[in-house]
C-alpha cells in the first residue's frame, strides 16, 4: 500500500500529517534569525597599532611585518591585507568560513602578544578587533548641542555613550568622528626657553618626574590602616603654569608658565564632521565580522532610546545613516512578493479547473509547504533572510506542480472512466505516483551540486538550494497524502460543473485538438523541428556571447558613498575647502527632496587617526524609494559628472554594494598587482593606469601607491653631535616634541584621564628653517646646542600608504567603469591589458573586494550548473532505467536556458549570480515537462501501444497538467519582475530568467520532446521490462509445476 492510498482511506492521518508540519513550522519561525543575506561572512581579525608622528615607511618596518612574521604560522588563514599609513598600521586577517571566529581571535592575540616585543617604545598599545580594521559602521549617530562646545561634547560622548553602545552584543567598537578629544596642550615657546638655557627634555623631564601619582604605602597603627597615596598636584592649566622647571643661579625659579601657553583643548583639531551643513560629532558603531546586522542595529538602537532619555538640555542625537533600513524593507518586499506570486498561482488553478472546490486541493499544498520550509531551515540551523524567502517565492509555482498533476489525473478518470472521486483519488495517484517522485526528486537532485561549491558562493546559496530542495520534498509529501485525500472529498464528474468549468474545458479541448493536430504535422515534419531546435540552441549561444557579467546588479540601497581625495600632502584646510564645494552641491539635492541626510568628514574614514589630511568622505541617505523618481544609479551618475568639475581633487560618488566591504571607497574595477618591491610593482601599475587613460571603457584610472607625499629629510652629522655629546635620541625627541606632538602624561578629571602634549607653537613650525631653530643640551659641558649646526634637511617624496597583501608589497589599479560597462568585462579587460604590461617580471595579479568575490563566483557558478546538469542526468537514468529516456527529457533544458538567456538580453540585464541561479533552477523546471510526457508514453508503451501513438496519447493527456504547472510557475514570477522598491533589482533578475526561460522551455518542449521520443524510444525498453521477463518466467514455471 502507498502512501497515497494509506491517505485516501484514513484521510484523518493524512490531515494530521500536515498539521504537524505546519505546528512545528510556526514554532521554528518564531525562533528563526533575520538576516539580509546567509551568514557567510568570513571571520575577519583586525590589528591596529597608532605610532604618532611615524612616517608610513617606518610604521612597516617597525610595526606590519613584524606582526606579519608572527601571524604566518596561525592555521586556517585566508588572507593577510595590511595597510601602513602615516602614523598607523592596520593589518586585517581573513580566515577560512570554517574557522571559528573567537578562536582565531585568540590566536591572532597571541601572536601580537609575541610580536609586541619587537614593537617600537612609543607605540601605543596594539587593539585587536573581530572586525576589518576599515569596516564601514553599519550606524551612524550625530551628535548636536546648542549648549555645549564640541570639545565637551565629545567628551560626553566618550564618557557616556561610546561605552554604553560598546558593550551591546555584537558590536565590535564604537568611534567618534570630527571630535574634539579634550588634553592639555603645552605651547612651547622655544625661544623663551633657550634664553632661560632650558631643552625640550628639561620640560618633558620635569613633566615626568613632577605630573605623577603614586603609592606610597600604608600607615598601621594597632586599629587601623591607612593607604598613603602622593597626591596629584597638576590637573589644571593655572597649576601647570607654577609646575617649577628649574632654579636659576639667584635662586629664581623657572617655571612652566614662563616658557609655554598651556590650556585645555583638544588634542587634535584638524577634524570635520558635518551633517546637513551644520557642525555635529559623529558616532559609527561597527559590528562583529560574523555578527548579525539586524540585531544588532535594534540593541544599539534599544540601547539609544536610553540614552537619549538622558542627554543633557539642548543635545540631540539623531541616527544619520541606517545600513539596515535597506534589510528591513528589502524583506518586507519580497514578503509582499510572496503574497502576491501566491493568489497569482491560486487564481491561475482556479482559471483552468474552474472551479473554487477543485482550486482548493493544489492551493491547501501551499501552506503546509512554505510553513514547514521553516521547520527546514530551523533544522539546518539557516535564517530567513532574502535569498531564503526568494527561494520560497520560486517555489511557489513548483509545490503546486505535484498536487495539480494529482488533481487533473484524478478529475480525468471522474470524467472520462465514471469513477467515482474516492476510487479516482486513489487509482489516479498511484497512476503517477512515479511521475511526482521522480520531478521531485530532479528538483532536488538539481541544488545538491550547490552544497559542494565552495568558498563565499557556495555558502551563500546553500540556504536557498537547501530550502527549495526542502519545500519540494515537502510538496511531494503532501502531494501524495493531502491531496488525494482532498480529491476523494472535494472534486466531482465535469456534468455537475459550473458554466465556468465546462467553459474552460470547453477551450482546453479545443486547444488539445489543435495541438494533436500540431504534433502529428511535426511528426511527419522532423526536420523543421530539428532545425528549430538548433536554431533556438544556436540563438542562446549568441546571446550568451553579447550579454555582460558581474557579481550582483546594480542595487538601488538608498545610500550613496562620497570619496574625497586631494593632492598627496595636502593639508587640513586645503581638504576643507574641497570638502565645502561637495557640500554645497550636495545640499541641493536635499532642498530637490532626493536625499535626506548628507554627512561629510574629513580625514577620511581610513585616514581618522593618522597623519595624514589630505582625504576626506561622506554619506547620502536618500529619501524612501517611494518618495523619489531617480534611483541611485542615476544620482550618483549626474554627481561624478558635477564632480568632475571640482579643481584639485578627485572627488567620486558610489552606490553603496550588497557585498561591500571595507570602508574606503572603492574601486569600479581594480586588480591588484603584488611584488616584492614597491619600486618594481609601481613602475608597472603607472604602465597600465597610462593605458587606461586612452581606453574609452574606464574613467579616471587610478593607482593607490604615489610617492609624492612631501616629506623633510632630515640628515644628522653624527660625528659632529658625537664630538659635541649630543644623542640622536635627544635631536629625534627635541624634533618629536616641537615639530609635531609629543604625549608625554595625563591629568585627570571626574575620574576620566587625559592625555598632556608637549608642542611648539604654529609660528615656530611653520616652515622647513625652523627645524634648525631649535636647542639641545650638550651632555659633556652642559651647553645648548642649536640643531642647525647638526642637522640638514631636504625634501624628498614617499608614499603616504603601503599596502601589502599576503606579506607582498601590493598596489591596486582602478578605474571608474564608463557608462554601462559590466564590471566582469571590465575586469576581463583590465586583467588583459596589465599581463601585457607585467610581461616576463615577477609581478603576480589578485584580486580584493568585488573583484576577487566575482573571480570566485564565476568559476563557482559555472561548477555547480554543469555538475546539476550531470546530476539530474544520472537521476533520470536511474528511474527510467535508461540512458536514452533522460536524454530526450533533458533536451528541454538547453531550450530553457536559452528563453532565459533571450530574457536577460531583452531587459539589458547581466549574468550574475541570481540570473544564474536562475538558470540553475530552469535545469529542473525544463526537464520536469519532459518527465510528464516520457512517463505516460512508457505507460502506454507498457499497455502495447505503439511508440507513435503512445507518446502521442501521452502529449494529448499530459497538455492540461503541463500547461497548468508551467504557467503557475510563469504567473508566480510576474511578481518578482514587476516589483519595486528596495532590492528589486536582484528580484527582478531572477523573475526574468524564470518567466522567459519556462515560457520557451513550455511552448518548444511540448515538440521537441515527443519528436525527438518517437525518433529515439524504439532504442529503449519500459523500466519495468526485465521485471517482467522475471514474472513471465516465475509465472510460467508455476504453471509447469501441476503438470509435472
Amino acid at each position: 500500500m502507498t502512501l497515497s492510498d494509506l491517505s485516501v482511506r484514513r484521510p484523518v492521518l493524512a490531515t494530521v500529517f500536515s498539521l504537524i508540519i505546519i505546528a512545528f513550522g510556526a514554532i521554528a519561525f518564531t525562533t528563526l534569525p533575520l538576516r539580509e543575506l546567509p551568514d557567510v561572512d568570513q571571520p575577519v581579525v583586525s590589528v591596529s597599532v597608532s605610532y604618532p608622528g611615524a612616517s608610513a615607511q617606518v610604521v612597516e618596518n617597525q610595526i606590519t611585518r613584524p606582526i606579519e612574521d608572527q601571524l604566518s604560522g596561525i592555521d586556517g588563514i585566508d588572507l593577510i591585507r595590511s595597510s601602513s599609513r602615516d602614523g598607523r598600521s592596520s593589518v586585517n586577517i581573513e580566515f577560512s568560513l570554517d574557522r571559528d571566529l573567537e578562536d582565531a581571535t585568540n590566536d591572532v592575540r597571541n601572536a601580537v602578544a609575541r610580536a609586541q616585543g619587537q614593537l617600537p617604545v612609543d607605540a601605543l598599545e596594539p587593539v585587536v578587533q573581530k572586525n576589518d580594521a576599515d569596516a564601514d559602521p553599519i550606524l551612524w549617530y550625530s551628535l548636536e548641542s546648542t549648549t555645549l562646545d564640541r570639545i565637551a561634547l565629545t567628551d560626553y560622548a566618550e564618557r557616556y555613550i561610546v561605552d554604553r553602545l560598546s558593550v551591546v552584543d555584537g558590536v565590535a567598537s564604537v568611534r567618534v568622528f570630527g571630535g574634539f578629544t579634550r588634553s592639555l596642550r603645552i605651547w612651547l615657546d622655544t625661544n623663551a626657553m633657550a634664553a632661560r638655557g632650558l631643552t625640550v627634555q628639561d620640560v618633558e623631564n620635569a613633566l615626568r618626574s613632577q605630573n605623577v601619582e603614586l603609592p606610597a604605602g600604608y600607615v598601621q597603627s594597632e586599629e587601623r590602616d591607612y593607604q598613603v597615596r602622593v597626591a596629584r598636584a597638576f590637573d589644571t592649566p593655572e597649576q601647570f603654569d607654577r609646575l617649577p622647571l628649574r632654579s636659576g643661579a639667584d635662586g629664581a625659579v623657572v617655571r612652566l608658565g614662563d616658557v609655554a601657553r598651556i590650556e585645555i583643548a583638544p588634542d587634535e583639531t584638524r577634524r570635520l564632521f558635518r551633517g546637513n551643513g551644520v557642525d555635529q560629532v559623529g558616532i559609527g558603531v561597527v559590528r562583529q565580522s560574523q555578527s548579525n546586522a539586524l540585531d544588532v542595529a535594534r540593541g544599539v538602537k534599544a540601547e539609544v532610546e536610553n540614552v537619549e532619555a538622558a542627554l543633557p538640555e539642548g543635545v540631540h542625537m539623531v541616527l544619520t545613516t541606517d545600513s539596515t533600513l535597506f534589510i528591513d524593507r528589502a524583506i518586507e518586499r519580497v514578503g509582499a512578493t510572496l503574497i502576491e506570486s501566491t493568489l497569482l498561482v491560486v487564481f491561475v488553478i482556479f482559471l483552468f479547473l474552474g472551479s473554487w472546490r477543485a482550486a482548493f486541493v493544489p492551493a491547501a499544498v501551499i501552506p503546509v509547504c512554505l510553513v514547514g520550509s521553516f521547520l527546514i531551515l530551523s533544522i539546518f540551523g539557516f535564517s530567513i533572510n532574502l535569498l531564503t524567502l526568494m527561494a520560497l517565492v520560486l517555489a511557489i509555482g513548483l509545490v503546486v506542480d505535484d498536487s495539480i498533476v494529482v488533481l487533473e489525473n484524478a478529475q480525468r478518470r471522474v470524467d472520462t472512466l465514471g469513477e467515482p472521486p474516492l476510487v479516482a483519488a486513489e487509482r489516479g495517484t498511484r497512476q503517477v505516483f512515479f511521475a511526482v517522485i521522480a520531478t521531485s526528486a530532479v528538483l532536488v537532485a538539481v541544488f545538491a551540486p550547490l552544497l559542494f561549491v565552495g568558498g563565499y558562493v557556495g555558502r551563500l546559496f546553500v540556504e536557498l538550494a537547501v530550502t527549495v530542495a526542502g519545500v519540494v520534498v515537502i510538496s511531494a509529501f503532501a502531494s501524495l497524502s493531502l491531496s488525494p485525500m482532498m480529491c476523494s472529498k472535494l472534486i466531482k464528474p465535469a456534468k455537475q460543473s459550473t458554466w465556468l468549468t465546462r467553459f474552460m474545458d470547453g477551450m482546453l479541448d479545443k486547444l488539445r485538438a489543435s495541438y494533436r493536430a500540431s504534433l502529428e504535422a511535426a511528426m511527419n515534419a522532423k526536420p523543421i523541428v530539428f532545425a528549430l531546435f538548433g536554431f533556438v540552441i544556436l540563438g542562446g549561444g549568441f546571446i550568451f556571447t553579447q550579454l555582460s557579467s558581474e557579481l550582483t546588479p546594480t542595487e538601488d540601497r538608498g545610500q550613496i558613498q562620497i570619496s574625497i581625495n586631494g593632492p598627496e600632502g595636502a593639508g587640513f584646510e586645503y581638504t576643507q575647502r574641497v570638502v565645502n564645494q561637495v557640500e554645497a552641491i550636495l545640499l541641493e539635492y536635499v532642498e530637490r527632496g532626493e536625499v535626506a541626510r548628507i554627512t561629510l568628514m574629513a580625514p577620511g574614514f581610513g585616514d581618522a587617526g593618522t597623519s595624514r589630511f589630505s582625504s576626506g568622505g561622506g554619506r547620502l541617505t536618500l529619501t524612501n524609494w517611494e518618495e523619489r523618481e531617480r534611483s541611485s544609479a542615476d544620482i550618483e551618475t549626474e554627481l561624478n559628472q558635477r564632480f568632475a568639475q571640482i579643481p584639485g581633487a578627485v572627488v567620486r560618488a558610489r552606490a553603496a554594494s550588497a557585498f561591500q566591504r571595507g570602508g574606503g571607497g572603492g574601486e569600479g574595477a581594480s586588480i591588484v598587482l603584488l611584488g616584492s618591491t614597491y619600486e618594481q610593482t609601481a613602475a608597472v601599475a603607472q604602465r597600465i593606469v597610462d593605458r587606461l587613460r586612452d581606453n574609452p571603457n574606464f574613467q579616471r584610472p587610478r593607482m593607490d601607491y604615489e610617492p609624492n607625499s612631501p616629506r623633510v629629510l632630515v640628515e644628522i652629522d653624527r660625528e659632529r653631535a658625537a664630538s659635541l655629546g649630543v644623542s640622536v635620541q635627544a635631536i629625534g625627541r627635541t624634533l618629536e616634541a616641537t615639530m609635531g606632538s609629543r604625549r608625554v602624561n595625563t591629568i585627570t578629571d571626574r575620574g576620566e584621564e587625559y592625555y598632556v602634549y608637549l608642542q611648539a607653537e604654529r609660528d615656530e613650525r611653520s616652515t622647513v628653517d625652523d627645524l634648525g631653530n631649535k636647542f639641545v643640551r650638550s651632555d659633556r659641558t652642559g651647553e645648548l646646542v642649536p640643531l642647525s649646526s647638526l642637522v640638514t634637511s631636504r625634501t624628498v617624496g614617499d608614499a603616504s600608504e603601503r599596502r601589502r597583501t599576503n606579506r607582498q608589497a601590493a598596489v591596486t589599479v582602478g578605474a571608474s567603469i564608463a557608462g554601462d560597462y559590466a564590471i566582469g568585462d571590465a575586469i576581463q579587460e583590465l586583467e588583459t591589458i596589465a599581463r601585457a604590461e607585467i610581461g616576463n617580471e615577477p609581478i603576480a595579479i589578485d584580486y580584493t573586494g568585488a573583484a576577487r568575490q566575482f573571480k570566485q563566483a564565476t568559476g563557482a557558478i559555472g561548477f555547480a550548473f554543469g555538475f546539476a546538469l550531470l546530476i539530474v542526468f544520472l537521476v533520470l537514468a536511474a528511474q527510467f532505467e535508461s540512458f536514452v529516456h533522460p536524454l530526450v527529457i533533458m533536451l528541454a533544458v538547453p531550450l530553457a536556458v536559452s528563453g532565459g538567456l533571450f530574457g536577460l538580453f531583452l531587459f539589458d540585464n547581466t549574468l550574475n549570480i541570481y540570473s544564474q541561479i536562475g538558470l540553475i533552477i530552469l535545469i529542473a523546471l525544463g526537464a520536469k515537462n519532459g518527465i510528464l510526457i516520457v512517463e505516460f508514453a512508457n505507460q502506454m508503451r507498457d499497455e502495447g501501444r505503439s511508440i507513435r501513438d503512445a507518446i502521442l496519447e501521452a502529449s494529448d493527456l499530459r497538455i492540461r497538467p503541463v500547461l497548468m504547472t508551467s504557467i503557475a510557475t510563469v504567473v508566480g514570477s510576474i511578481p518578482l519582475i514587476i516589483g519595486h522598491g528596495a532590492g528589486a533589482e536582484s528580484r527582478m533578475t531572477i523573475g526574468v530568467v524564470i518567466f522567459f526561460g519556462l515560457s520557451v522551455a513550455t511552448l518548444l518542449t511540448l515538440f521537441v520532446v515527443p519528436v525527438f521520443y518517437d525518433l529515439l524510444a524504439r532504442y529503449t525498453k519500459s523500466p519495468e521490462a526485465t521485471a517482467k521477463q522475471i514474472e513471465e518466467f516465475d509465472h510460467a514455471e508455476a504453471a509447469a509445476r501441476p503438470a509435472e
